[in-house]
């Protein structure tokens, strides 16, 4: 019996899918978190009388066949790259992305990740860095006697001196674009690797054509919809109710069979 199996793939899925929901929900309040989505495809197909075989001599052909499914996998879980609200901080270091790109941040092992938390710091050297320390591109580094940084949309970092009426220009942010987002490898701490899924990143800085611009004092918050997540979780949720009564029903039937005398 078939049932079994096919009901087991069904809840296998909704699992899965309950799992991407919580983590969307866990991640409601996550800097530049991009909410993922499960997408699922039927499985194989067993054949008992195929599609246009010939029905008889005259060369009748039938006309759909009998197919029987095998039940439901898992075929991805796709990321959503969606806008998200901004947030404002008054954090002089927190930059928002309006628009496509990311920010290239530089790893430790000196590979470069791709990130759109923008809630920067800086490092002992007053270099701009991550929240885990590592250094955001092209490497700018605000001088000691800065009391204020202004950044503009272009990417522009002016740092305000002391003893000065002119800012400085202390280096310029760097941008990355990709063909494919979604296909971009999650690796934690909001951070993303190229793959060969995404293609080769496009360089190019804020502002420029096609590239997302910099506001200042404001964070990417995630582009997760509380309402909408909820209501995905009760129909996942449900869809695994009704595949358990599916497996309870085919044990019923087996339960039938070995009874009959």
């Amino acid at each position: 019996m078939r049932t079994l199996n096919i009901a087991a793939s069904g809840m296998m899925a909704q699992q899965l899918n309950v799992e991407v929901i919580s983590n969307n929900i866990a991640n409601m309040n996550t800097v530049g978190y991009k909410r993922s989505r499960a997408e699922f495809q039927d499985l194989m197909y067993q054949s008992q009388v195929r599609p246009g075989a010939t029905s008889s001599d005259q060369g009748t052909l039938v006309p759909a066949g009998v197919q029987v499914g095998l039940g439901v996998k898992p075929a991805a879980v796709g990321r959503i790259g969606t806008q998200g609200p901004l947030t404002r901080t008054e954090n002089q270091f927190d930059m928002a992305l309006e628009g496509r790109g990311f920010f290239v941040v530089t790893l430790p092992n000196g590979e470069a990740a791709y990130t759109r938390a923008g809630n920067f710091q800086l490092s002992p050297e007053g270099t701009v860095v991550t929240v885990d320390g590592y250094e955001v591109s092209p490497g700018i580094t605000v001088p000691e006697n800065t009391r204020s940084v202004m950044v503009n949309r272009n990417g522009e970092v002016l740092a305000y001196q002391d003893g000065n009426t002119e800012p400085q220009n202390v280096g310029q942010f760097d941008l990355a674009m990709f063909v494919n987002e979604a296909g971009l490898e999650a690796i934690g701490d909001n951070l993303f690797r190229e793959t060969p899924a995404s293609g080769v990143p496009l360089l190019g800085i804020p502002g420029q054509v096609g590239f997302a611009g910099i506001r200042q004092f404001y964070v990417e918050s995630a582009n997760v919809n509380i309402v909408q997540e909820i209501t995905s979780l009760i129909s996942a949720q449900r869809a695994y109710e009704m595949n358990s009564r599916v497996v309870e029903a085919g044990d019923q039937m087996l339960t039938t069979l070995t009874q009959m005398r």
